[in-house]
């Protein structure tokens, strides 16, 4: 499991032209390969009219699966541009297809490479890359009277609070590195004198944008 990798956060549609050519570029975030073939039939399906319909894939969970189709453009000239973008942008979990409606004048090997890797990247692009970072949640179960003196603490040191549970007492989940463990436990005990339960949960990942700001939500 990585601790922390490059995807997409959404599905988009974006379009170019390039000599009366359209190059409509569709990108969806995904984790297995049959989604990525239901992806690609529909777009096949919606654009059935098309030249071309060209499409890429690179999944890496267990294993790295990658896939790739020029549908009938001259090999190396469409799919394999679409593969560099994505591995140069260093994203992965996600399928790029990028539809070709011929307009009428050839573009060249090197035009179509030009406008092939222009699309996925423009397509990638406005899916919004992000990075998931695999973090420890923490539990800190405390009185009422120290909420807000922990609060404080987590919000000065730029801990990523995930909830806040009001009960009998105030439970608050935290996001920390694995490594912080065992001084995360002393720093709260040592503001709270050690009245707090703090407790390690499940790993988890986090989504961050590309300013390093965390995503609670996240878009399909």
């Amino acid at each position: 499991m990585d601790r922390e990798y490059k995807t997409v956060l959404k599905t988009t549609v974006c379009e170019i032209e390039e000599k009366k050519s359209r190059f409509i570029a569709s990108v969806r975030p995904v984790s297995t390969e049959e989604e990525a073939q239901e992806f690609i039939s529909k777009v096949k399906s919606k654009h059935q009219d098309a030249s071309h319909n060209v499409y890429c894939y690179f999944i890496n969970q267990n294993t790295i699966i990658q896939r790739f189709s020029d549908d009938g453009e001259p090999t190396g000239t469409a799919a394999l541009p679409i593969l560099e973008v994505i591995k140069k942008t260093g994203v992965r979990d996600l399928v790029v297809v990028v539809t070709r409606y011929f307009g009428g004048t050839l573009l060249g090997a090197s035009g179509l490479i030009r406008a092939y890797g222009k699309s996925a990247s423009l397509g990638i692009d406005t899916a919004c890359v992000i990075t998931k970072k695999l973090c420890l949640e923490v539990n800190i179960v405390i009185e009422y009277d120290l909420f807000g003196k922990v609060q404080n603490m987590l919000i000065s040191k730029n801990y990523i609070i995930k909830d806040v549970i009001y009960g009998q007492d105030v439970e608050i989940i935290v996001f920390i590195q694995h490594t912080e463990l065992q001084s995360f436990i002393e720093l709260v005990n040592e503001i709270t004198n050690a009245r707090a339960l703090v407790e390690s949960g499940k790993d988890s990942y986090i989504t961050l944008n590309s300013q390093g700001k965390i995503l609670l939500k996240e878009e399909n």
